[in-house]
């Protein structure tokens, strides 16, 4: 049975809410590990996450989400597995180090603070993690139960910063008699947008025609040998053919030169050289697609060979792409394009930034209030930031109804965004785009706005920190990798506020105690 963290402690085991950290170091992790730590003590607190963590659950494997008999997986059946308090932490320190795995999985062998903040003994507990049991287990967060957190988070929060004196993390013993209650303070947000990019390459149409055969040649070569069919003993050497042609290509360029005949011959050669690459991926393709045909009768199934035929109809696409655009001399649209066909919600964002003309990535659009805290984030796919206005304000009102008033930036203004923000906030603090009218010119002139609106840059800094907390290029796999590699960014930037304030209010409180120094006589 997995559960959150087992209960019974073991010899030579320190209760997490004793373990000392230190308030003076410049590093983040013990930062983290202070947030964690009140999230630990604190028993409102503690209930609330941990009844949340009960929803991390191992995946089905296919074939008991084929299996009618599965359609659900237990919560008390099967093996123990990783406990989910460890996921979280292992998950916000691999998001609030900005690290792979493989350092995640160093430091959750090797770092005895960490292995007692998981629940280790510092010197009778040898176990180790393995790599692929953290990556796993990791992968068992979805963006609605880390949203569920991080609303827990942000309301202990919320408590904390309006409490008159605060309570360090080396004050334990005060943190268990504290109960988290939601804040009716005001809150005041700020949303703006950036680009987290995907990992990959820049793209060209016969660069991703290149990927598309070599994984289409790959995942042939893979499925013959299990399957038993012929005709892939040489898929390396074909890999290297297609790569051949495809870098000789990639170096012709177009004839600058005085003379027509030359350019002429030039762009002769070229559609040339390009129709000889399309027609030696047309082979290939072809015999792919046999291939799919022999493997049926062979029996392999549609889930073994879903990829196959995803990067065939890649292929197809990207073929046809270049065939029109070097051959017929077609300029394709924007919207028929893909940046990647391993990241294939990848976009090509143009946000006018100096040095920095293109982003392939997505949009994310935060929230953050006056404390600091993210209140919600969105990846926004396919949208623009005028689009988005409303949904932001009306998603985080449900979560905190106390949100009173949100300032944005001109690229969130239009005039329904105007109106509609209008009955969900007492102050709207949106610039308009273009000339003035004179109603908008008194109001946009008001003191409150001008006020609001200089506070505004500060989500700057709040994006500044997601993005050297990972979110400048997102490694995991997928849509929902994404949005998950997202969302837990969100709840360790905010766990690591929560322990900064800590830290903060402990200086404050140990101020207070010593006193003011007195000036030597």
């Amino acid at each position: 049975m997995r559960t959150v963290l087992k209960p019974q402690m073991s010899l030579g085991e320190m209760a997490i809410g004793k373990i000392k950290l230190n308030p003076k170091s410049r590093d983040d992790i013990p930062a983290i590990l202070a947030g964690l730590q009140y999230i630990y003590t604190t028993p409102a607190l503690h209930d609330a996450v941990f009844t949340i963590l009960q929803q991390i659950l191992p995946k089905q494997t296919k074939k008991e989400q084929r299996d009618q008999s599965h359609q659900t997986v237990s919560s008390s059946l099967g093996r123990p597995g990783m406990e989910q308090w460890k996921i979280l932490v292992l998950g916000v320190l691999r998001l609030g180090l900005n690290t792979d795995y493989d350092r995640i999985h160093e430091l959750a062998n090797h770092h005895n603070t960490i292995r007692q903040m998981m629940g280790h003994s510092e010197w009778s507990d040898d176990y180790e993690y393995s790599l692929q049991a953290i990556k796993d287990n990791l992968q068992l967060f979805t963006p609605e139960i880390l949203e569920q957190i991080n609303g827990e988070v942000i309301k202990a929060g919320h408590t904390l910063v309006k409490k008159k004196h605060g309570v360090g993390p080396t004050a334990n013993k005060h943190l268990v008699e504290q109960a988290v209650e939601p804040t009716a303070e005001k809150l005041h947000g700020r949303c703006d947008s950036f680009v987290v990019e995907t990992n990959v390459h820049f793209p060209t149409d016969i660069s991703l025609l290149y990927d598309a055969v070599r994984k289409a040649i790959e995942e042939s070569a893979v499925l013959a040998t299990i399957y038993g069919v012929s005709g892939w003993r040489q898929s390396a050497n074909t890999i290297k053919q297609v790569k051949k042609q495809y870098r000789k290509i990639q170096t012709l360029k177009h004839s600058t030169s005085q003379d027509e005949e030359k350019k002429r011959n030039r762009a002769e050669l070229i559609k040339k050289e390009h129709t000889t690459y399309i027609e030696l991926a047309e082979q290939w393709i072809q015999r792919s697609e046999q291939t799919i045909e022999q493997l049926k009768i062979n029996g392999c199934d549609d889930d073994e060979m879903a990829r196959l035929e995803q990067y065939l109809s890649y292929a197809r696409l990207l073929m046809d792409q270049t065939y029109r655009r070097v051959i017929l001399g077609e300029v394709i649209a924007h919207n028929e394009k893909i940046f990647s066909i391993f990241e294939p919600h990848t976009e090509w964002v143009c946000k006018g930034k100096a040095g920095v003309p293109v982003e392939l990535g997505l949009r994310v659009c935060i929230m953050e209030d006056q404390h600091q805290f993210i209140l919600h984030s969105k990846v926004m796919e396919k949208l623009t930031d005028d689009k988005i206005a409303v949904e932001m304000v009306t998603a985080t009102k449900k979560r905190f109804p106390n949100l009173i008033c949100v300032s944005f930036d001109k690229g969130y203004h239009s005039r329904e965004n105007q109106q509609q923000l209008k009955e969900h906030l007492e102050r709207v603090i949106l610039p308009k785009k273009g000339r003035l009218s004179e109603a908008d010119r008194l109001r946009e002139g008001s003191d409150e706005f001008r006020r609001l609106r200089h506070k505004h840059s500060g989500v700057e800094s709040a994006i500044n920190g997601l993005e050297h907390g990972g979110l400048d290029v997102c490694p995991d796999h997928g849509i929902m990798g994404f949005k998950r590699y997202v969302s837990l960014a969100v709840v360790s930037r905010n766990i690591k506020r929560l322990g900064s304030i800590l830290y903060k209010q402990a200086e404050e409180k140990e101020r207070r105690k010593r006193g003011h120094y007195k000036i030597a006589a």
